[in-house]
């Protein structure tokens, strides 16, 4: 078994040499990346698959040639940041203009002042309940509404805070 595995291995040196005289300067630049990288990944497999590199450690080390593309990649970066600042904006997290448009979204709803502050039309949609229902029936739906959206339940801070600016509304607005 050695010898046919010791034979396959003296035929694929003798093919790329043969191969490798052929190239021009160019060429045998970019075969010789090519070929580094390959004898690294089948190296990095090797490691991982004897126990000798944990497979983060190759993973990091499978990332590193991909570094040289990196600068190819910075010319997206303006399209990456929109689409973060878009994202943040829409989580509720908007830098100064980000609030700015959260703002001036709010005023073109139907039902919200110019103030910014939530109406109490707003505040009973948002509830569930009727404009003239008891304080009593405020609290019971912002507490299932909140059993249900609360954050440490799966649901997340901009609903949560919707919610206690509803109720808050609607109690203010009948202690007024």
């Amino acid at each position: 078994m050695q010898w046919i595995l010791g034979l396959a291995l003296a035929a694929a040196v003798f093919v790329i040499l043969k191969k490798w005289g052929a190239l021009s300067a160019e060429k045998k630049k970019s075969a010789t990346w090519k070929v580094v990288l390959v004898i690294g990944g089948a190296l990095l497999v090797f490691m991982v698959l004897t126990g000798r590199v944990h497979v983060l450690t190759a993973a990091v080390a499978a990332v590193i040639p991909l570094l040289r593309k990196l600068p190819a990649l910075l010319k997206f970066a303006p399209e990456i940041n929109r689409f973060m600042g878009r994202k943040q904006q829409g989580e509720g997290r908007g830098e100064e203009h980000g609030e700015e448009r959260a703002q001036a979204n709010d005023h073109s709803r139907p039902g919200t002042d110019l103030s910014g502050v939530m109406s109490e039309r707003e505040a009973c949609d948002i509830l569930g309940v009727k404009a003239g229902c008891t304080d009593e029936e405020i609290v019971m739906a912002h507490r299932r509404l909140m059993q249900k959206l609360h954050p440490d339940r799966g649901g997340n801070d901009y609903l949560a805070a919707k919610l206690n600016e509803a109720k808050q509304v609607l109690l203010g607005k009948r202690h007024a």
